[in-house]
């Protein structure tokens, strides 16, 4: 593996500090901190723009426990040689207040054979010199003089950043491939096969893949360039991210933020793949996570994972229900679209990780559904498909009011925002919302893309205005018949 140019690789062994150490030079809170080593499992990513590199958080060599079965401990500690092939520079975190032990030094040589410029990073160093380990004990890493920090209080961060920064050279100028990169996520319960389909696009092993659920933790986010069949690079950034429990059956405190970053990484993303699992179909746990991606205003392509076990299970006729593969994804999509109906147009691509069949057109429906985000729609014909949808289907009646809507226009994109004057905001039901929504999706080709309504109802008129209004016309008969119901209730 060719390692690449700015990329800063931060290892060492469990609860050194590492992840608070990331957060740190990241500035902001992407790994998961605990006490409890081996919480970083798989290689997180972050991208340090004052400095123009790539950070990359890394699971603890040297992983014990109940919690960490040995095949887990074995990815995981793939994944830290990973990194170290992948950077250009290596901030080895050792503990200042313990000293050198015996899986830092293993740690040392792996690193010494590597020949990568590394950075000795004596983190912890807060609670006074009389606690902090003799200086000669980590001269005798072969790394030369630590630098002392407190990666929790921000003590030694300046001097750091400089020697990385100063390692790598300086930063080079933004390319245009790089402005365009599409970031995507990859959300879903556990174990549907999102790490799968990263390491299909990625084309490598980056991400640990286990067939037991809760593998990955960490939202983990890296750049990559797909290229399609006819040799056009498509540049995008892939945010994998852990599997999505219910909050009501999240077992640690590890798991609550987990499930907190995956929800926090589909508001980073232009475009949402909703993994679903082929032979599962659409669960409530789907529909919930559906649900956080509406209400996050994205856009979405539903991603049926797994389609390689669908195919295997007719081959050994296993599946008596439908007489074929055609009639099993019809019945499925349509299912799909019952359970998921507040998705009005998501493109629904029936893909195979293992395979990859149909990952080209699932990365080309994201590209098409990120420049359909940029559609602007004229106000006139925006008012005349309302007035059509209106006509075809006119709301019930709420409150003893019938929703009417005088006006709208498009006030925004990515999400698309709609103000629509009205005569009573809540006089409009969440089913003929609905209704509107999908009506428009349909007229303006806006598959997959989630629409906003800002309702602006009718000021309430007091007594007194109704009297002065009344007084106005009588004066002046030029205006009389001007819209005094027209926005009556």
């Amino acid at each position: 593996m060719i390692p690449a140019p700015r990329t800063v690789a931060i290892v060492g062994r469990p609860n050194v500090g590492k992840s608070r150490l990331f957060n740190r030079l990241a500035r902001k809170r992407i790994s998961i901190v605990h006490d409890m080593p081996g919480v970083t499992r798989d290689v997180v990513s972050a991208e340090v723009k004052d400095g123009g590199y790539t950070l990359l958080d890394t699971g603890g060599l040297g992983l014990t426990g109940s919690d960490t079965p040995a095949r887990i401990t074995k990815a995981s500690e793939l994944q830290v040689g990973f990194a170290i092939e992948a950077a250009s520079v290596i901030a080895f975190v050792i503990d200042a207040r313990e000293g050198v032990t015996a899986l830092d030094e293993r740690i040392a040589q792996q690193l010494r054979r590597s020949k990568k410029t590394v950075l000795l990073v004596a983190n912890k160093a807060d609670s006074g010199e009389e606690k902090i380990a003799e200086i000669s004990e980590f001269f005798r890493l072969g790394f030369g003089k630590p630098f002392y920090i407190s990666a929790e209080h921000g003590n030694g961060e300046a001097e750091l950043r400089d020697a990385i920064l100063a390692k790598l050279g300086p930063v080079p100028e933004e390319t245009a491939l790089d402005r365009e990169r599409l970031s995507v996520c990859f959300v879903g319960r556990p174990n549907v096969g999102k790490s799968s389909l990263s390491n299909r696009l990625l084309n490598n092993d980056r991400l640990i893949v286990s067939d037991q659920p809760g593998t990955t933790r960490d939202a983990v986010e890296l750049d990559f360039t797909y290229h399609s069949r006819e040799g056009k690079p498509w540049p995008f950034r892939l945010i994998d991210t852990a599997g999505i429990r219910p909050a009501t059956k999240l077992s640690s405190s590890v798991e609550y933020f987990s499930r907190l970053r995956s929800l926090e990484a589909i508001h980073h993303a232009d475009v949402v793949f909703m993994v679903l699992d082929a032979l599962d179909g659409v669960t409530q746990q789907d529909q919930a996570i559906a649900g956080e991606i509406i209400k996050a205003a994205k856009p979405i392509v539903i991603v049926v994972n797994k389609w390689d076990l669908v195919h295997q299970a007719f081959n050994r006729h296993e599946i008596v229900k439908f007489k074929t593969e055609r009639e099993y994804r019809e019945n499925y999509e349509k299912t799909l679209f019952e359970k998921l109906f507040f998705t009005p147009g998501a493109p629904v691509m029936f893909v195979s990780a293992l395979t990859g069949h149909e990952i080209t057109r699932m990365l080309r429906a994201a590209r098409a559904l990120d420049r359909r985000l940029d559609t602007k729609i004229p106000t006139a014909k925006l008012n005349a498909a309302i007035i059509e949808l209106a006509d075809r289907t006119p709301p019930a009646s709420t409150y003893n009011i019938r929703f009417r809507i005088y006006y709208a226009t498009q006030t925004g994109t990515r999400p698309f925002r709609m103000k629509l004057f009205c005569n009573q905001e809540r006089s409009l039901t969440e089913s003929y919302r609905r209704y509107l929504e999908a009506g428009l999706v349909k007229e303006f080709d806006l598959d997959g893309c989630p629409i906003h309504f800002d309702l602006i109802g009718k000021k309430k008129q007091s007594v007194a205005e109704r009297l002065a209004a009344k007084g106005t016309r009588h004066h002046a008969p030029a205006e009389a018949g001007v819209g005094d119901d027209v926005f009556d209730d």
